[in-house]
This record gives C-alpha cells, structure tokens and sequence, in this order.
C-alpha cells in the first residue's frame, strides 16, 4: 500500500471520530424551545383539554400562577432504549473502524487498539444518564379578539419534540 494512503485514511478516520463524539454527546443536548400557538376555542374548554392532554403524557401541574394566567407541568422523560443501542452500535463501529486503521499503521498495538471496541457500551451509558430528567412545560394562555371571532394564543415554552406533538394532537395553529 501506498505510504500517503495510510496516514491520510488515518486522519479522515479521525475526523470521522470526532463528529461521532460530538454526535453522541448531542444526544442528550438540552432542545426547549418557546412557540406560540393559537386555538379558535375559548381559554376554559383549552386549559382543560391541555390538562387532559398533558396528564395524558404523565404529566403533572407543578405550578399556577392565576396573576399572568400561566401553567407549569412537570413530567419525567424517560430515555429510549433504541436510541442507547443506535448510539452502542454507532461507537463499536467507529471504534472497530478506527482501531483498524490504527492497528496497519502501527502493528504492535493491533490487539491493544482492537480492545478499546470494549469502550462503546460507555456511549449508551453516557446517554442513558444523561437524557432521564425532569422536564417542565409552561403555558401562558391569553384570550384575543379579531374583528367577529374570539381565539386563544398560547405561548408554550418546552422540549420541541413536545411541541411538535401538542400542535399535532390539539390541531393548534402557529402564531404570529
């Protein structure tokens, strides 16, 4: 093999492994987001059907603050068991490839490298603890009136997946 392949297959592998750390450190990275959201029901028929909704979701009402007309629900969000697996599978193999590479550049470390393939479980570990955690949603419910129609605007501040899931189930509209 050609000296120049080496080093420089050596090099993309680790490049490789760097985007691949930050990807599995990402995993757990914290995405709450703020939208708001507008409904053509009055507020008291959405507050009970976003109680509903959320207790749906194991959800519970952590805090009322009836001053501003805004709700704060906890909610534990457990990990995903794909995801911890994906993210094992994921560093065994950028490991094994990594380990390869290693292992023709320098000979004598081959089985030394190769063991390191014992590491990738600590990725699913890593995500596992870090992604069970309390998760708090805050609503704020405001009553707008247009020309002949009365709506709500809700202003949401949660997790996006649980955005994107609250706009679904409740057919909420984006809000200006």
């Amino acid at each position: 093999m050609d000296t120049a392949i080496l080093p420089s297959t050596f090099l993309l592998t680790l490049l490789l492994s760097v985007g691949l750390f930050f990807f599995i450190r990402a995993s757990t990275k914290d995405r709450t987001e703020i939208a708001q959201l507008v409904s053509e029901q009055d507020e008291a028929a959405l507050m009970s059907q976003l109680k509903e909704y959320f207790r749906s979701r194991s959800y519970r009402v952590a805090a009322v603050d009836r001053e501003q007309n805004q709700v704060t629900f906890e909610g534990f969000v457990k990990p995903s068991w794909f995801l911890a697996i994906f993210l094992t599978l994921l560093a065994a193999t950028g490991i094994v490839c990594l380990s390869l590479v290693v292992s023709m550049l320098f000979p004598s470390f081959s089985t030394l490298v190769l063991a390191m393939v014992l590491l990738s479980p600590l990725s699913g570990l890593f995500y596992w603890k870090k992604s069970g955690r309390l998760e708090k949603v805050s609503l704020k419910v405001e009553t707008t009136q247009s020309e002949q129609t009365f709506s709500s605007k809700i202003t949401v501040v949660a997790h996006r997946d649980e955005l994107s899931e609250l706009q679904r189930t409740l057919q909420l509209k984006p809000g200006k």
